[in-house]
């Protein structure tokens, strides 16, 4: 809400030195959220003036029209006395403009030479297009108005030349931008807001919506409503006798302007002009578009409508609307037809005469929350009225509103309001509340008293009665006041956050960290010690990704559990995996020139069994039992805990010293190796084809788990059909683990390694084994057959060639051995090495090479 500080003056009598910087911080100190003060007209420098075109000359001869304007500017353009000059005391000023929105004998704005546009744009008499300009004919955009680039602004013919520009157009202002919150609906006027400030300030308040208001009669416009849940009041009043060619003024344009709203035409500039300034969205109708009596209905399913933005909607039978004896004329709360609009004025081509609409009927409402969100929400057509409508709107304003835009079109159009008034009022009962006059002074911690507690509710529109116990009646315009905390919070809010005092909790004295998140924490140092970052993603997708993927039909991860309510529909499901979000954080990463990335993610994947039991909802007067808590835990899907990281680009990046070393998949088995250490596993990789990896460069991670391997996740190079399809660059490495069985696997303690002070051994072995045969098991066969002397193991070369024959590979081991307490002798080092190679050659067939 956008709310200019010279239109807040009205309703509430400001210090006169008060700024805009000042209101700000009262109104943030009462709890709005005040995002920034714009100063409108900020080094907007004079003379700026109303001239009078006397004349034009076409120039001739350049790529576009240019024209050469004589203008009368009064007093401000000199001292002798210009013939034809309007009434002006100053010689006319000769001016090149290439607008052609304006004719001779038009009311222009000028800024002479010698003053400053905003932006830090001087002005000076100049020479361009062959001509001397001796200032320049002024556009919206260029005075900071609006963006209009269109042409020039043309003013009325009632304004005087020489008339200064700054004050007539009320360029100088201060704008307050609030963001205003969902339980904050009444804010989003100027009445609200009016409010706020009168109350921050202690100030009186002049309520807009303060107004007489004619009885209700039966001579109004006949109206109908068929859903009075939906719709529980219904104003209708009816104008005659408009001007067609009655225009906004500049006073009513430029508000709109400074609220953030485009000037269209009077009748409609009223309507936005009254929900702005009081908060009650109003709709205009030609009435002689209307059919018959306005009506309030559900619609019924494929009804067709089309609304004000040129688009035919096909409604749904939940959709509330505004009806006449055609059908649909309007989607309540949000939108009106294209059928009943307002006409824009024309001149008819026989007579000459102004056509357009003259008849109006000012439709004032109050549409149910609801309703109005889903039709919106339905159909993606937010709109300021239904803004408001969800947010909740004073339903005994509609009166006001009405009679307020009746005044307004009578003032500005020249029209007759009818006698006839239309109101339909639902019975309701005004909201109440008790609450023990102590309950604010609980909540805060806080003892403000009965007298404060009393002072502050009515200042926001309550009565209240009662000593101990205080009945509080709640304002129609507080639709978000429904229990005693709500009332508690505001009077803690009016007395000030920033003075309540702060105090730590004291908390019981724990047993510290679980296993399971000591873990959680291990993993997370232990990535970011090998240089990931951590990226923290929604848990949601959609199945396009799963696609992309290129996982099959029965692949477990296209099991989806799908929200109720997402908050995307592209990403209506909760993820299956975590790769989606950390390739889209890379994806967004690469996108703003950050190419070498390593990133990483921990978090829990949703897993539907297809056994779950469906859940009992809860009560909400009591505490759910022990066997109730049990039902909702028994629905909830299978959770698991998973790692998983994404790298692209240079692992170590080019320099003086050589070449940068890219990514591979071994980086990504590598970050596995990482995590599983952190569990006390000894990961085995062994060969797999697994989507949406590689299917040459794809590792399935194995751990032992009583005496059983089992997989625990995945790691390689992606598919290139995968990169292609989610704009990753080529060669992009992913690794996926999950965690709960690592911790499962794991021995739950994490040893240091002991540092022997005695002299390594280090032998190196070829071996000679099919190709079919995998390197996990070679190196499982050596570590076992070497025995405790054995320190460390690692292979260095994989070569295979015509000398070894078909099929046949050789796998060249660098084996470290050391005994903690003696310096190993040679048979010892010899005996070992031997039996290392026995047990290979035992259980995979293999030869040494060279023997």
């Amino acid at each position: 809400m956008r709310v200019p500080l010279s239109w807040l003056r009205e309703y509430v009598d400001l210090p006169a030195g008060e700024t805009g910087r000042d209101v700000q911080a009262k109104l943030v100190s009462a709890g709005l959220e005040v995002e920034t003060v714009e100063q409108l007209g900020a080094g907007l420098k004079g003379p700026l003036v109303v001239g009078q075109v006397l004349a034009i000359e076409e120039l001739e001869g350049f790529k576009k029209p240019i024209r050469y304007c004589q203008v009368d500017v009064g007093q401000a353009g000199g001292t002798s006395q210009a013939e034809g000059s309007g009434g002006g005391t100053g010689e006319p000023q000769n001016i090149v403009c290439g607008a052609r929105n304006f004719r001779e004998g038009d009311k222009v704005v000028v800024v002479l030479p010698g003053a400053e546009l905003p932006g830090g744009f001087a002005i000076s008499a100049r020479k361009t297009y062959g001509k001397t300009s001796e200032g320049m004919i002024c556009s919206a955009s260029e005075l900071g108005m609006s963006d209009d680039h269109d042409g020039i602004i043309v003013l009325p013919p009632e304004y005087e030349v020489g008339t200064d520009a700054i004050e007539l157009l009320e360029l100088v202002d201060e704008v307050l931008d609030i963001a205003v919150t969902p339980d904050r609906g009444y804010c989003l006027s100027m009445r609200g807001v009016a409010r706020e400030t009168a109350t921050a300030y202690e100030l009186p308040l002049r309520d807009p919506a303060l107004i007489d208001v004619p009885a209700p009669n039966s001579h109004g416009h006949p109206v109908k409503v068929a859903d009075p849940i939906g719709c529980d009041r219904f104003t209708a009043r009816t104008v005659t006798g408009l001007d067609p060619e009655a225009h906004s003024p500049i006073w009513l344009k430029r508000r709109l302007q400074k609220a953030g709203m485009r000037p269209v035409s009077l009748a409609v500039d009223i309507t936005n002009y009254v929900m702005l300034e009081i908060g009650q969205p109003l709709h205009a109708y030609d009435r002689t578009r209307i059919n018959g009596a306005i009506g309030v209905r559900r619609a019924e399913p494929g009804e067709k409508l089309t609304t004000l933005d040129g688009s035919q909607r096909v409604l749904d039978a939940e959709d509330l609307v505004i009806t006449d004896e055609s059908g649909p004329i309007g989607l309540a709360g949000v939108m009106g037809g294209a059928n009943t609009e307002i006409a824009d004025t024309t001149a008819d081509a026989e007579t000459g005469q102004a056509a357009g609409t003259t008849e109006v009927v000012i439709e004032a409402a109050h549409f149910a929350q609801v309703p109005v969100a889903r039709t919106a929400r339905r159909h993606k057509l937010s709109s300021e009225a239904s803004r408001r409508f969800e947010r909740g709107v004073d339903p005994e304003a509609t009166s006001a509103a009405a009679q307020r835009a009746v005044d307004l079109l009578v003032l500005l159009a020249g029209g007759t309001a009818e006698v006839g008034v239309t109101e339909i009022i639902a019975p309701s009962a005004p909201h109440t509340i008790t609450l023990p006059a102590d309950h604010p002074d609980k909540v805060a911690g806080v003892s403000y008293g009965r007298e404060t507690v009393v002072r502050r509710l009515q200042q926001i529109g309550c009565d209240v009665y009662g000593a101990d116990d205080l009945t509080v009646t709640v304002p129609s315009w507080r639709p978000d006041l429904t229990d005693p905390n709500d009332l508690a919070e505001e009077v803690i809010r009016l007395e000030g956050y920033e003075n309540l005092p702060s105090t730590l909790p004291r908390p019981p004295a724990g047993r510290g960290l679980t296993e399971r998140q000591r873990l959680h924490r291990r993993v997370g140092r232990a990535l970011a010690g090998a240089g990931y970052v951590e990226a923290l993603n929604y848990p949601f997708l959609g199945e396009e990704v799963l696609d992309q993927f290129g996982l099959a039909a029965d692949d477990p991860r296209r099991d989806l559990l799908r929200l109720v309510n997402p908050l995307s529909d592209a990403e209506p499901a909760l993820r299956t995996t975590l790769l989606p979000g950390l390739l889209g954080a890379l994806r967004r990463n690469a996108g703003r020139g950050e190419h070498d990335l390593a990133l990483f993610e921990t978090g829990l994947v949703f897993r539907a069994t297809g056994h779950e039991p469906a859940a009992a909802i809860p009560p909400v007067d009591r505490r759910p039992t022990d066997e109730e808590i049990a039902g909702l835990n028994a629905a909830l899907p299978h959770q698991p805990r998973r790692v998983a990281v994404v790298l692209a680009g240079d692992r170590e990046q080019a320099g003086w010293w050589g070449k940068g070393t890219p990514v591979s998949w071994a980086d990504a088995v590598e970050a596995g190796r990482i995590v599983a250490r952190e569990a006390g596993v000894e990961l085995i990789v062994r060969q797999d084809q697994q989507d949406p990896w590689h299917p040459g460069r794809c590792a399935a991670l194995l751990a032992v788990v009583d005496g059983e391997e089992i997989l625990v996740g995945n790691a390689g190079e992606l598919h290139p059909r995968v990169t292609k399809a989610l704009g990753l660059a080529e060669r992009t490495c992913a690794m996926e683990i999950e965690l709960d069985r690592l911790e499962q696997a794991g021995t739950g303690v994490v040893e240091a390694p002991h540092v022997s002070t005695f002299p390594v051994a280090a032998q190196d072995v070829a071996l000679i084994v099919d190709t079919s045969v995998a390197a996990a098991d070679v190196e499982t066969a050596l570590r076992e057959g070497a025995g405790e002397l054995l320190e460390s193991l690692r292979l260095f070369d994989v070569f295979t060639g015509e000398q070894l024959g078909e099929g046949r590979k050789s796998l060249a081991y660098a084996l470290r051995f050391r005994a903690p307490d003696r310096t190993l002798t040679a048979e010892e080092i010899a005996a070992s090495r031997d039996a290392a190679v026995a047990a290979a050659t035992n259980r995979t067939g293999a030869t040494l090479r060279g023997a």
